[in-house]
């Protein structure tokens, strides 16, 4: 929600008005809406990217949503029935070089992409096998582990990936180190 501030004079003459402006942005509606139409299609699919990062504590940020899936035309019809039942449209954007399926919504700019492959991970049943399920307003979503996503950011090798890595590996220590203590806390006699 938008709000507007305005400075203090500081003594002599008008300062002008500051607008200031502050939004809150919570995906959580839209990715939950996400989750139940793969679940209607039942399409297997596993979130990857600085999504499932954040999922996870990471302090990144996005604009859409990234998913690994298998592609099969069984996966391509059920996919079809996501974008619909999205109110959105499938588009091909580096078709015919990229496993890239973008799903997008013009009315509220939801885009969600779908991918065959990423760089750096094997298999869609070894992602899949290692995600955790979250629960999203109601909605189970598959998220990549955090070490899946920085395997695959350090395979991409591109900038905007690289650039996000320091944070990332410290999230996952910083995680593996809670887990550590809470395994070793023992209850009080």
């Amino acid at each position: 929600m938008p709000r507007t501030s305005k400075t203090e004079p500081s003594g002599g003459g008008e300062t002008p008005t500051e607008n200031v402006y502050t939004c809150g942005m919570d995906a959580a509606p839209l990715l939950a809406e996400v989750g139940r139409r793969l679940r209607e299609a039942r399409l297997e699919a596993v979130l990857i990217g600085n999504a499932a990062a954040a999922l996870q504590g990471a302090p990144v940020t996005t604009v859409d949503f990234d998913f690994l899936f298998r592609k099969t035309s069984r996966n391509l019809a059920k996919l079809k029935a996501v974008a619909r039942g999205l109110g959105a449209v499938i588009m091909r954007p580096y078709y015919p070089a990229s496993d890239l399926y973008r799903v997008v919504r013009d009315d509220d700019g939801l885009q969600v992409d779908f991918m065959g492959t990423i760089h750096g991970l094997r298999s869609f049943d070894g992602v899949r096998d290692r995600a955790t399920h979250l629960d999203i307003d109601g909605a189970s979503i598959p998220v990549a582990s955090l070490a899946d996503v920085i395997k695959s950011k350090r395979a991409a090798h591109r900038p905007r990936d690289l650039a996000v890595l320091g944070i990332l590996e410290a999230t996952l220590e910083e995680t593996a180190k809670s887990s550590r203590k809470a395994g070793r806390r023992r209850p009080r006699e």
